[in-house]
């Protein structure tokens, strides 16, 4: 019986510590951040990038040829790509959040 229970909490502590790791990850603009983007992009527009075979979601790398473009007052740099507005991490060039 002991076995058993040993193997049980090592697995629920393993999924707990692996819920905390992508919980990290996990980027969520304030309403009000949201809101600047949106504002930005509408004064600013960007050119859509038609790119295929690219998957838009959390994580997704953006190749180099992606025009980046920094936002004032948020951390990441907004690009739009098949006509969807995405969030980029400059350093990693990974999708962090797409604006819906």
């Amino acid at each position: 019986m002991r076995i058993y229970l040993s193997s049980a909490v090592a697995s629920l502590v393993l999924m707990g510590s692996v819920g905390a790791a992508f919980a990290d990850d996990v980027v969520v603009l304030k309403p009000e951040e949201q809101t600047i983007v949106r504002e930005y992009v509408k004064k600013k527009p960007l050119a859509s990038v038609n790119l295929l075979g690219i998957e838009l979601k959390l994580g997704s790398s953006v190749p180099d040829k992606v025009e980046l473009r920094e936002v004032p007052n948020i951390r990441y740099r907004v690009a739009v790509i098949n006509d969807q507005t995405v969030l980029v991490d400059p350093q990693t060039h990974q999708i962090v959040e797409v604006l819906h």
